[in-house]
C-alpha cells in the first residue's frame, strides 16, 4: 500500500541499530535505551516511520525512569501510543497518512513548514498489543505469557489490515480491490514485538 517504501526505511532502521550495537554498551536501563532509540531512529530511520517510532520510545521512556515494575510496561506502552495519537491525530483503524506540521518539525527540525504526512498504520498493531499488555497490570501477572499473547493480538490486528480500506493518505489512491496485502507498518509492528519475545525466551 503507498509508495512501497515501508520495508526499505524498516531495514535501515534495523541496520542502524545494529551498528549502534555493536559501537557501545548498551545504556543501563530501559529509560535511557528507549530514549536512545528514539534519537537513533529519528537520525537514521527517516521516513514518516522514524517519526512515529521516535515519538513512542521518547513518551514510553518516562514512565520507566522511577518505576521496573511489570504494571510500568504497559503504561509504558500507553503513553507512546497516546504521544502518536495526539501528534499524528490518528486512530487505529485509520490505515492512513495523515499531514501534520508538528510531526514534520520535530522529524526535521526545520519548522512548521515541513508538514511531511505521517504514516499511523502502527497504531492497528500497538492498539492491539496495548490491550494484551494491560495483564501486566494484575498480581501475579507472568512477563512473557501476557507478552506473548500481545504479540499474538498485533499479528491478528495486522492481517485484519488487509481488508481495511484507507481512510486517506497514499494508500487511498488505490483501489480497495487491489489493497491484497496487510498493511506494512501494521506488520512490521507486530515483527518488532515477536523479535522482542523472542530475545526474552532466549
Amino acid at each position: 500500500a503507498g509508495d512501497g517504501d515501508c520495508g526499505h526505511t524498516h531495514a535501515r532502521a534495523a541496520r542502524a541499530i545494529q551498528e549502534w550495537m555493536r559501537a557501545q554498551p548498551l545504556p543501563p536501563s530501559p529509560a535511557h535505551l528507549f530514549s536512545a532509540l528514539a534519537d537513533l531512529l529519528l537520525d537514521k530511520m527517516g521516513g514518516s516511520s522514524g517519526v512515529l517510532y521516535g515519538l513512542f520510545l521518547t513518551a514510553a521512556a518516562h514512565p520507566l525512569h522511577n518505576r521496573s515494575d511489570l504494571p510500568v510496561w504497559a503504561d509504558a506502552v500507553d503513553a507512546g501510543i497516546e504521544a502518536m495519537q495526539r501528534y499524528g491525530g490518528a486512530a487505529p483503524g485509520d490505515r492512513t497518512m495523515v499531514s501534520d506540521p508538528v510531526l514534520g518539525d520535530r522529524a526535521s527540525g526545520e519548522g512548521p513548514q515541513c508538514s511531511a504526512p505521517i504514516c499511523v498504520s502502527q497504531l492497528d498493531a500497538l492498539c492491539a498489543a496495548a490491550q494484551a499488555l494491560s495483564a501486566l497490570r494484575s498480581p501475579g501477572a507472568n512477563l512473557l505469557t501476557v507478552l506473548a499473547s500481545a504479540v499474538q493480538s498485533a499479528e491478528a490486528a495486522a492481517e485484519s489490515t488487509r481488508h481495511m480500506e484507507a481512510g486517506a493518505g497514499r494508500a487511498s489512491y488505490i483501489s480497495s480491490a487491489q489493497l491484497l496485502q496487510p498493511d506494512p507498518g501494521a506488520v512490521a509492528v507486530a515483527a518488532v514485538l515477536r523479535a522482542v519475545l523472542e530475545g526474552l525466551q532466549g
